[in-house]
């Protein structure tokens, strides 16, 4: 029997609980992949795939998202707005903000949020471990565009050994971590934020999700696949989800999602645009 119950889940919603329509998996390939092939079935909005296993769980850049039945939470969210992907820039900023306002919530402590797509949380020696990810895919189709959203966290700190550190939610100073209550508090944060988004688009989000980014107005260097590596100061995102970094030849914004941000002055090098 899958860790999730939806009925349980639903009391947890309260009033929204018809807003979603929420089904517990034990295992799947994806919960995003189902989720995708149940949307091009005509799945409505609020649609919600939460598996115990994943098989082939994506990450940003082709990465495997790496999870333990008892000590993650995986799942994923279909939503639909009018208009283009276009439109949609810092859509997966939008769900940071969801997903820390959240946790803050229950209690977390030391979350802050990393541009594009990872919420973190501040480690005793002054760093930062990965607590969870976005990865966000969209579509058009004749009603818009859907969008995919698919959210790891990590309720326990992850015993694999991974490249970069790793947090569970055990150590954000919440004494008890119970999964649908979590499950819940994030639903309700996403529905609040997506109606804000379909709304005002990131605008109206990003001053909160400045006011969490943990490299704001801190030096920094962008890397890319292939690329040399880009210093400068990160000013944070603009209103469409850029970033915006000042190099020593100008303000640079950059839209791919296929980089990293590191700490100026760590060892892979710093290049001076």
């Amino acid at each position: 029997m899958p860790l999730i119950d939806p009925v349980l889940l639903k009391a947890r919603l309260g009033e929204l609980a018809g807003r979603f329509d929420v089904d517990a998996l034990e295992s799947c390939d994806s919960t995003s992949s189902e989720l995708m092939r149940r949307a091009d079935a005509g799945a409505p909005a609020g649609t919600v795939i939460v598996a115990d296993h994943q098989t082939a769980g994506r990450g940003r850049r082709g990465r495997h998202w790496l999870s333990s039945p008892k000590r993650s939470l995986t799942f994923s969210v279909l939503w639909r707005f009018a208009g283009s992907p276009a439109r949609l820039g810092g859509l997966s900023l939008a769900v940071g903000v969801a997903l820390a306002r959240a946790l803050e919530a229950l209690g977390a402590r030391g979350v802050g949020l990393k541009w594009p797509n990872d919420v973190l949380l501040a480690t005793a020696d002054g760093g930062y471990a990965k607590l969870a990810g976005v990865l966000v895919e969209l579509a058009s189709d004749r009603r818009g565009c859907q969008a995919v959203i698919g959210i790891g966290l990590n309720l326990g700190q992850p015993v694999e050994e991974l490249a970069l550190p790793a947090a569970g939610l055990d150590q954000a100073g919440l004494a008890a971590v119970e999964r649908h209550a979590v499950l819940a508090a994030i639903l309700r944060e996403l529905a609040a934020v997506l109606e804000c988004f379909a709304e005002a688009g990131f605008t109206a989000l990003r001053a909160d999700w400045q006011n969490r980014h943990v490299w704001q107005q801190r030096p920094v260097q962008v890397l890319g696949e292939g690329e040399v590596p880009l210093a400068g100061l990160c000013l944070g995102a603009d209103a469409d989800g850029a970033l915006l970094l000042q190099t020593a030849v100008g303000l640079q914004r950059i839209y791919s999602g296929d980089v990293s941000l590191r700490p100026a002055g760590s060892s892979l090098g710093v290049h001076p645009a």
